[in-house]
């Protein structure tokens, strides 16, 4: 079973059926299609639902989103396609900081989180080394010039980036727009980022990362934090930021599992 709709100039995708309901929000430089493998596996279970962020669809016009523009139209969608009922969350990358800041303005809107390769923002911008820090800052710096460059200058900017960080996505999907959250984070511009809260989840989370990265997107003292708390866990695989497109099937039996044990309890 498969729908699609269109919720404030946003395609949405919905596949599947089941009981409960799965929210996909990916991060730079992915679309929808990052999800085909958890699709594919979760919607005989659940209803799926995925989009491609705002501002980075390569079909749409190129703008940028504030984040509370962001959050918006994140519980627009929920509202949408589950609106009697809370949803799970499955987040990555920029996914995770918008989906996270989503979360702590809708909290009775969400049963459980899924978070991968990126933590409590705060926590680990701390706990960078420096030479981390340089590396964040230069690739971060690079992708949020192309976005003030824009054009196909941006874009090939933007690709080589993505090569540079061995990013699996189809450069056809590829463009400058969606390089806006790094121009807003390191210019101040669309409202900036200074409204985001700290973090900190009350309903059961998994977070699951990647080990084989020149640094951590998540501090150790958050993971033990949060693993330390009943119904949460932290799994680290022996894949790079892109845990479920680097080990899908082991990812989906571990998300499958957690699932399957908090709906037990």
């Amino acid at each position: 079973m498969s729908q699609q709709l269109q919720v404030e100039g946003i395609d949405v995708f919905i596949e599947g059926q089941g009981s409960e309901t799965i929210v996909m929000i990916h991060g730079w430089p992915d679309t929808y299609r990052l999800w085909d493998e958890q699709v594919d596996f979760f919607k005989t279970k659940y209803r799926c639902v995925r989009f491609t962020l705002p501002g980075f669809d390569i079909d749409k016009p190129c703008q940028a989103f504030s984040l509370q523009q962001t959050i918006q139209i994140f519980k627009s969608i929920i509202e949408k396609v589950s609106p009697d009922q809370k949803v799970i969350l499955i987040l990555h990358d920029w996914g995770c900081i918008f989906g996270y800041q989503f979360y702590m303005q809708n909290q009775s809107m969400v049963s459980r989180i899924i978070g991968i390769d990126v933590g409590e923002v705060r926590s680990f911008q701390k706990d960078l080394p420096s030479k981390a820090k340089v590396m964040v800052v230069t690739y971060q710096i690079w992708l949020a010039l192309a976005w003030r460059i824009g054009g196909r200058l941006g874009d090939k900017m933007t690709r080589a980036m993505a090569r540079v960080l061995q990013c699996k996505s189809d450069p056809q999907y590829i463009s400058v727009c969606m390089n806006y959250p790094y121009y807003i984070t390191w210019f101040g511009a669309f409202g900036s980022y200074k409204g985001t809260v700290e973090f900190v989840p009350s309903c059961p989370m998994l977070f699951v990362y990647g080990t084989k990265k020149p640094f951590m997107f998540h501090s150790a003292k958050w993971a033990e934090q949060l693993s330390s708390q009943q119904g949460n866990q932290v799994l680290g695989f022996d894949t790079s930021h892109w845990v479920m497109t680097g080990k899908p099937e082991k990812f989906n039996q571990a998300v499958e599992a957690w699932l399957s044990q908090a709906e037990s309890q």
